[in-house]
């Protein structure tokens, strides 16, 4: 089994353990003092616990627990990427989630909220415990607490655009009903840049260090659209960080490449031989729902608009930018997998396959996909004929990353890289678009570096494994013809190089396209699909859907000192 920092739920239960007034003398089993904990011991141990809050995981979590994790997975089911997946009677909140009939007290918003806040708590432990300690040089404790709730903070802040900021001196006074007046950009920037000022630039596994910081802060300012400032930033990174590129693509999603040079920041999963408690278990429903190995539930499907989007020119090997979702890329929806099917014979990015798994192409190693036998859904439901890649397991390190959870579902040990290095090399190439004094030249190499990764890794392999399994066929940008054709090709980019890693629906909002990209593809996707109902199942999505609404139950917790979003 792997080997890995392990933030363990148990410190978590000792970092929350309390002592009544019948144990003034001797604290209960299971427990630390507060005296205890004022030392560079107490410290490294409620630091671990923040690290711990990354997988989502909380003592007395509210809301649904699969929407709890660090991966967003199934934020993309808002998007064109992803499908909710399953038969459409199945978990009725998330079906909900994907046609956008959003409900206020829906237990997939509050999940998320909750784990969020748990992160923040846990940040500010630290940096209460660390002031209550005269002694002692914390600089870096300090540096990595302020980049945790920075963290939590941004998340927080891109899901529901208008959270409450939980200081140091409300955790302390237990005053958690806080306003929520408007964005918390000020205080993710302030927590960011204490981050860089006290951090070291050492590269430690699953720790925070100030280039990662540095990152962070030009993501902040990136979705504010601060370019100026992201670029400085994220540049730097770039040009004088110690991170990388992996040679291979799909390292990035398996145990060989966990920690490599292109993995910046990621939440650190670990199976074992039993019920694996530091396993993904927010993402116990995104495996296919049967398949080479049985797994549940099938939820997670790629969508048609996604596989198209990985479409290119024979000539150019240049991506269709827009004119992907005029053809097909062949697929076996409606055609059982007993029938002949033929897979699509034009060209194709060959991120496709380590990315989506389709009929007829093998499927991380496990075999080839033979279709509609390990897809759940029915021919009825919405879901389409394609299953997820990236968050399943290699068929060779099955011992490495298959976990089990309470009711014998998979809790992988894959980590989750919250940022790589790619993301680095593709914000800088958009800030640099969209800067004051744009710089194509740079932009444009950063993006070719993302391509010719793409271009020169091991492509995925036909069943007798000696030659490529489908037309893969991609090259370099040879120029950016203008500011509006480099911002096409870089989002566009973003979409190739992250799809299906909980990004797209963030992309959409930030640039403000998501109104029109949204309900083209929700027109789109029923005519792939040949049902002419599909597009009546869904509600029409507006500016409101922008921005996730404030649970219902938090704003009732908060005795209405919360106030919700506009239009819910």
């Amino acid at each position: 089994m792997k080997k890995n920092i392990i933030y363990s739920i148990t410190l978590t239960c000792i970092m929350l353990g309390a002592c009544s007034d019948d144990f003034t003398d001797i604290a209960p089993t299971g427990a630390l003092s507060d005296d205890a904990l004022q030392n560079a011991t107490g410290v490294a141990l409620k630091l671990t616990a923040a690290y711990s809050a990354m997988d989502g995981e909380r003592i007395d979590r509210l809301g649904e627990g699969t929407a709890a994790g660090g991966d967003n997975w199934w934020t993309d089911v808002v998007s064109d990427d992803a499908h909710r997946g399953s038969t459409d009677g199945d978990n009725t909140e998330l079906f909900q989630v994907e046609t956008l009939d959003w409900q206020t007290g829906s237990g997939w918003f509050l999940g998320r909220w909750s784990a969020l806040y748990g992160g923040v708590n846990s940040a500010n432990a630290v940096l209460s415990l660390i002031q209550q300690i005269p002694d002692g040089d914390f600089s870096q404790e300090l540096g990595e607490a302020s980049f945790l709730r920075g963290y939590y903070n941004f998340e927080l802040q891109k899901f529901y655009g208008n959270p409450s900021f939980i200081s140091v001196e409300n955790l302390d006074n237990l005053e958690f009903n806080q306003p929520n007046p408007g964005p918390l950009w000020t205080e993710i920037e302030a927590d960011f840049q204490t981050a860089i000022d006290n951090l070291d630039s050492e590269v430690v596994t699953g720790r925070a260090n100030s280039w990662i910081a540095k990152a962070f802060l030009g993501k902040a300012y990136l979705y504010q659209e601060k370019w100026d400032e992201a670029f400085e930033l994220l540049n730097e990174v770039v040009t004088t960080g110690p991170y990388s590129l992996n040679a291979e693509y799909v390292n990035n999603f398996n145990f060989a490449g966990e920690n490599s040079s292109e993995s910046m920041f990621a939440i650190q999963f670990v199976s074992d031989d039993g019920q694996s408690y530091n396993g993904n278990g927010a993402g116990t429903l995104n495996f296919p729902g049967g398949g080479p190995l049985e797994t549940c539930c099938g939820f997670y499907q790629p969508t048609q608009d996604l596989v198209n989007a990985y479409q290119t020119d024979e000539t150019t090997g240049l991506p269709l930018l827009d004119t992907f979702a005029d053809t097909d890329v062949t697929n076996d929806y409606g055609i059982e997998s007993a029938e002949a099917f033929t897979p699509h014979t034009g060209p194709l990015d060959p991120r496709l396959d380590y990315t989506v798994s389709r009929r007829g192409i093998d499927y991380n190693g496990f075999g080839i996909n033979p279709g509609k036998e390990w897809i759940r859904a029915t021919f009825t439901d919405i879901s389409g004929p394609y299953l997820p890649k990236k968050n399943v397991y290699q068929a060779d390190e099955v011992d490495d990353n298959r976990g089990t959870g309470g009711w014998g579902s998979d809790w992988s040990g894959i980590n989750y890289n919250v940022m790589r290095y790619a993301d680095v090399l593709l914000m800088a190439a958009e800030a640099a678009v969209e800067k004051t004094s744009p710089d194509l030249t740079i932009a444009l190499e950063y993006v070719n570096l993302v391509r010719n990764r793409a271009k020169n890794m091991t492509y995925v392999q036909n069943e007798a494994g000696d030659d490529a399994a489908a037309n893969y066929v991609i090259e370099p940008y040879g120029t950016f013809a203008g500011q509006d054709f480099a911002r096409k090709a870089v989002r566009f980019e973003r979409r190739l190089e992250f799809g299906m890693e909980g990004h797209r629906l963030f992309d959409l909002r930030r640039w403000g396209v998501a109104t029109e990209v949204i309900n083209t593809y929700i027109a789109n996707e029923g005519e792939d699909f040949y049902d002419s109902g599909y597009a009546s199942k869904f509600r029409t999505y507006t500016e409101t859907f922008d921005l996730f609404p404030i649970p219902i139950n938090a704003i009732d917790g908060s005795g209405g000192i919360l106030t919700q979003n506009p239009g819910y």
